[in-house]
C-alpha cells in the first residue's frame, strides 16, 4: 500500500520524525528507510534502537504516530494516491481478477491511506493489515493470509511492492513480485529478486499482471 497505491512513504517518515522530535530526539527521514514496510512498531522501534533510546515504548510511539499522520498527512481525498492506481485496479477487476491490500501497516492507517487516495474499500476483495499478525514483512504471513482469503493459490498471486521487506516477503510466500522504484533504487530492489521492476503502479500494464510479472 505505502509506496505502491499511495505516495505515503515520505509523509510516513516525516510523521515519524515528528514523533521523535516530541521526545527531544533528532532524527532524519533517511533514518527510517531501512525499516520501511516492516510495520509501524518496527519502523519506529528500529530507529529508537539505533539511536540508543532507553525505555522507548514502540506501542505508545505508534499511537502518537497515527495521530500525527492522520491529522497532518492523510486527510480524506488529499490526493496521495499514485496516478494509475485506480485504473489498474479497475482493469484487473474487469478481467475477473481478485485484488487485495496486504500491508504491514495497521488497519487504521490502511483505511486512512485508501480514503486519502480516493480508493474505495469496495474495490478490494480482501484487506489484510498488521493488526492480527505477530510476524510482519519480510515474513510471508500477511501475503499467505491474503492468498487464503482470496482462495487463490500462492503460485497464481502477483505482489506489487516498493519495499525490500515486501519483495522478500513475496518471495518467501512463493509469489511472483513486481517491484516499483518509488522509494528504492533498481540495485537495492534487484537484490531481493523481484520478477520485474517498473517505475510505479502507473507504469504497470494489465499485460504485466496477466503474464505473471514475466520480463
Amino acid at each position: 500500500m505505502d509506496g505502491v497505491l499511495c505516495n505515503s512513504e515520505e509523509p510516513s517518515r516525516r510523521a515519524a520524525v515528528d514523533v521523535f522530535s516530541e521526545i527531544g530526539v533528532q532524527v532524519t527521514v533517511q533514518d527510517f528507510v531501512p525499516f520501511m514496510g516492516t510495520g509501524e512498531a518496527n519502523f519506529l522501534g528500529g530507529v529508537a534502537s539505533i539511536k540508543g533510546i532507553k525505555g522507548f515504548d514502540p506501542e505508545a510511539a505508534k499511537k502518537r504516530f497515527f495521530e500525527i499522520y492522520l491529522d497532518k498527512y492523510a486527510k480524506p481525498d488529499s490526493g496521495i494516491g499514485f496516478p494509475g492506481a485506480f485504473e489498474l485496479i479497475s482493469q484487473c477487476k474487469s478481467k475477473g481478477l481478485k485484488v487485495a491490500v496486504a500491508s504491514s501497516a495497521d488497519r487504521i492507517k490502511v483505511d486512512a491511506n485508501l480514503a486519502a487516495a480516493a480508493l474505495p474499500l469496495s474495490m478490494f476483495d480482501a484487506i489484510v493489515s498488521a493488526d492480527a499478525f505477530e510476524n510482519l514483512k519480510p515474513a510471508p504471513d500477511i501475503f499467505l493470509a491474503a492468498s487464503r482469503i482470496l482462495n487463490v493459490p500462492t503460485s497464481e498471486c502477483i505482489v506489487i511492492e516498493d519495499a525490500l521487506a515486501g519483495v522478500q516477503a513475496a518471495k518467501a510466500a512463493q509469489m511472483r513480485c513486481i517491484a516499483v522504484r518509488t522509494t528504492l533504487s533498481n540495485e537495492i530492489l534487484e537484490s531481493a529478486g523481484p520478477n520485474i521492476i517498473r517505475d510505479d503502479i502507473g507504469s504497470i500494464s494489465l499485460d504485466d499482471i496477466l503474464s505473471g510479472g514475466s520480463a
